[in-house]
């Protein structure tokens, strides 16, 4: 891997290959060239490159005369809300999300302490490929360095308005929080203890030494699952390294998952906040369903959470997220956030008085299935000519690739931004129905 993968709102390459110390002083130098005048916040997750990254980019950010409010460890929705409270005029959150060990990655956030949109990312993109050189200050315009002391205070003040504090402490809950050496254990543990839950902590310290694989899928959290039934926790909540997605697992030691989290908190929202709601293409059929029941607006974006930002904007939604496991409630932040989730869930589950494992029972019951099949980007058009051929009785919509849609199942086939392949997801009553869809979408790219 010689080149980072590049995206509108950031990169992420392995760390002394393709991020190099240059390609992230180029970037940010870019970055900042692109902003209006103003300081620039910078965080890191807990990866052990991080450090290393953060004295580069700093450095960088001050070469080119910003301020730099530097918060160390931090959450990516905590680094929103921290631009926001500054009056910042951008951020960098140094993480690769839920990829492994190897790789680092630089998030961009604008003033409005939100991932760049579309327009402005292509902005840094143009600058970062235009030019072999960085716009460097003189020496009587070079900016300087801060550290931020409280990090984690506004972002927490914001979650707890959105809930009844006083009765979720009455509940007493125990809670398992599986941090997995990330970013999350810092608001996590503050968030927990002011709802008076009773906390077993995994993973607390971020240093970037995980426990298991950093996705919070079935799989890599079968050991955790264990470890909430030993806790005799209420709930078990999973946070990967940066702590924008949430997994939860139930009172049984169930994997509930990350779908099921936008799900929780989205019922819990619209029964005292009906309006508008925002998912990706790629989400999960349950919000769409939710919107339905509380006969409220619902729409879909292309995926990406820049591009369900900007939807939720354009709408004035008031709830939104991605099936990842990424709730975005704007009374927060215009950020996927782990914490919204925990304390939205948790208000749920002492409002009605019901497990979690109750509360997700109550919820419209899909299986979504994700393939991936080998295709030349210049081979994509005709796939996706072949596919909706293949299934002439659906709806066809292109806003991301191809979605097919039924009345209780539907299809996507999109191309990956990044690597020769197509992506192949479907969602279904049944497992098996699902894969049967995916089967015959891959059977149909096959045959070009």
């Amino acid at each position: 891997m010689t080149e980072p993968i590049i995206s509108v709102s950031g990169l992420r390459g392995i760390v002394g290959e393709s991020l190099t110390p240059l390609v992230a002083a180029r970037y940010v130098a870019a970055f900042a060239g692109t902003l209006k005048p103003g300081p620039i916040v910078v965080s890191r997750d807990g990866r052990s490159s991080g450090p290393m990254l953060a004295q580069i980019v700093c450095g960088t950010l001050v070469a080119t005369g910003r301020r730099v409010l530097y918060a160390d460890v931090a959450a990516t929705p905590t680094l929103g809300v921290m631009v926001r409270a500054h009056l910042a005029a951008g951020g960098v959150q140094i993480s690769a999300s839920h990829n492994p060990p190897p790789y680092n990655g630089l998030k961009l956030f604008n003033t409005e302490g939100r991932v760049l949109p579309a327009a402005e990312g292509q902005k840094v993109l143009a600058a970062y490929q235009a030019s072999a050189d960085c716009a460097w200050a003189p020496v009587d315009q070079i900016g300087a360095h801060q550290q931020i002391g409280d990090t984690i205070g506004q972002h927490l003040s914001l979650i707890q308005a959105t809930v009844d504090v006083d009765a979720i402490r009455a509940r007493r809950f125990r809670v398992l929080l599986d941090c997995n050496a990330g970013a999350g254990s810092l608001l996590g543990q503050r968030l927990l203890a002011a709802l008076g839950c009773e906390i077993t902590l995994l993973g607390g310290q971020p240093t970037g030494r995980f426990e298991h694989p950093p996705e919070p899928t079935a799989e890599n959290l079968a050991g955790v699952s264990k470890q909430v039934l030993a806790a005799k926790a209420d709930i078990g909540f999973c946070q990967d390294p940066d702590a924008d997605r949430l997994a939860i697992i139930d009172e049984t030691g169930r994997y509930i998952g990350e779908e099921c989290t936008l799900a929780l908190c989205l019922d819990h929202v619209l029964r005292d906040q009906p309006g508008p709601v925002v998912t990706n293409c790629a989400t999960s059929r349950m919000a769409a369903d939710l919107a339905a029941k509380y006969g409220v607006p619902f729409h879909r974006s292309a995926v990406g959470e820049a591009n369900v930002v900007e939807k939720m904007v354009a709408v004035e939604a008031v709830f939104g997220g991605e099936g990842n496991g990424g709730p975005i409630d704007p009374r927060v932040g215009y950020v996927r956030d782990s914490f919204v989730g925990m304390a939205l869930v948790l208000a749920a589950m002492t409002r009605r008085g019901k497990k979690v494992s109750e509360l997700a029972a109550e919820l419209p019951r899909y299986e979504i299935v994700k393939r991936t099949a080998t295709l030349p980007p210049e081979k994509l058009p005709a796939a996706i000519d072949a596919v909706q051929n293949q299934f002439a009785d659906a709806k066809p919509d292109r806003l991301d690739g191809l979605r097919l849609d039924w009345p209780d199942r539907w299809l996507i086939v999109r191309g990956s931004n990044t690597e020769p392949i197509v992506r192949i997801i479907a969602e279904a009553p049944t497992a098996a129905a699902a894969q049967e869809l995916t089967a015959a979408a891959c059977n149909a790219i096959g045959r070009l």
